[in-house]
């Protein structure tokens, strides 16, 4: 089952090729979760983004399950999935940059005592072992250079900085992750570009990046992501053992209707007539809250926004449920805001924007390279 508008990404291509020429072949961004896959095609036209296509497709019945179940198909079967969304989102793009989820990688952020570069080069595989618990040949790693700018603001506050030190971010992928998505992708026509941990890309797409922390929230099917990022730097994450299936689940029980029934009337009512729900929903406030707090509290800083992606945050009233939690401002994501659209379907991609995230960073990276 695919979420998209039936001839949505034919009228949009073709408003798209009307357009003056192209400065860079079209890219996809590609988010496979554990309930459904998402894709954004992007083009770049006089330095615009453009939005080419989009769709998702729900893994449930690819792993034995229904539609908003978390399920953990095998590699073929996800990669049938895929090739499924390509064809009826009508995907053109030869290359795709890939989400990879936090729970296959690794992300510190580091300090060492050196300025040079030529140092770094030695210093940082060195470091890195003392950070990532599994041996180093089991992971790829990379690595980046902070800003001084940025670097200068990050830690907590009063605390002096070592003023020949160099702050570096270091990001470790579990090489069996790299080849599970390698298998998915070696049965369809995209050819990976690059891989990407998720929440450098909804980072990229989800808010308009200020100088105050900012909280993230990912509603996913099984767990719900946290994270706190300052300058698009992770400061903080965690997850929450509770996701929208859980909500569902409950509404399956007290009302003894089957998953997929109450899957529909969750869609359909979220947080407006499905009460016996909340207790997953005050759950996943209570232990953002707490992060949230232990923050604020540890560094000396305010978070200045709490920002909802995910299939989850698109449940309705959830951001009126959240505002009993948190001091901060609310929003959902708008990721669609970064690229350029046919003006009929703003309403249609706001409402799907927090699903997208991920997907538009990946894409919006994809035209950077």
């Amino acid at each position: 089952m695919a979420f998209s508008i039936p001839g949505l990404s034919q009228i949009i291509s073709q408003i798209s090729s009307s357009l003056q020429s192209r400065d860079s072949e079209s890219v996809a961004g590609i988010d496979i979760g554990t309930s459904s896959i998402k894709i954004v095609q992007l083009v770049q036209q006089k330095g615009v983004a453009v939005l080419e296509t989009y769709g998702e497709i729900a893994m449930g019945p690819y792993g034995n399950g229904e539609v908003g179940q978390s399920v953990n198909p095998p590699a073929e079967k996800t990669s049938e999935a895929l090739n499924d969304l390509i064809r009826e989102a009508n995907v053109t793009a030869k290359s795709a940059g890939f989400g990879i989820p936090l729970s296959g990688s690794l992300i510190n952020v580091i300090t060492l005592p050196t300025k040079n570069r030529a140092d770094l080069q030695t210093m940082v595989p060195l470091e890195a072992r003392k950070y990532i618990p599994v041996p180093i040949s089991e992971v790829s790693l990379d690595w980046f250079e902070i800003p001084e700018e940025e670097a200068q603001f990050l830690g907590a506050q009063g605390v002096p900085r070592n003023i020949n030190a160099t702050d570096v971010l270091l990001v470790a992928i579990h090489n069996q992750t790299l080849t599970k998505f390698s298998t998915v992708t070696a049965n369809t026509k995209l050819v990976p570009k690059f891989y990407e941990v998720e929440p450098f890309s909804m980072a990229r797409s989800a808010y308009q990046h200020g100088t105050a922390p900012t909280m993230v929230m990912d509603f996913g099917a099984s767990s719900t992501r946290v994270y706190i990022i300052e300058f698009g730097i992770i400061d903080v994450s965690h997850t929450i053992p509770r996701g929208g299936q859980d909500f569902t689940l409950a509404i399956s029980k007290s009302q003894n209707l089957t998953f997929a029934e109450a899957e529909v009337k969750k869609r359909e009512k979220g947080l407006i007539e499905n009460a016996v729900g909340e207790a997953s929903i005050d759950f996943i406030f209570s232990e953002a809250r707490r992060i949230l707090l232990t923050y604020q509290r540890k560094e000396g800083k305010a978070i200045s926004e709490v920002v909802f992606v995910g299939g989850g945050a698109e449940l309705k009233g959830i951001v009126e449920a959240a505002s009993r939690y948190f001091d901060a401002r609310v929003t959902l994501s708008t990721p669609f805001d970064k690229v350029s659209a046919p003006a009929f379907i703003d309403d249609v991609l706001k409402e799907a924007g927090p699903s997208f995230a991920t997907a538009v960073g990946l894409a919006l990276r994809g035209l950077q390279k």
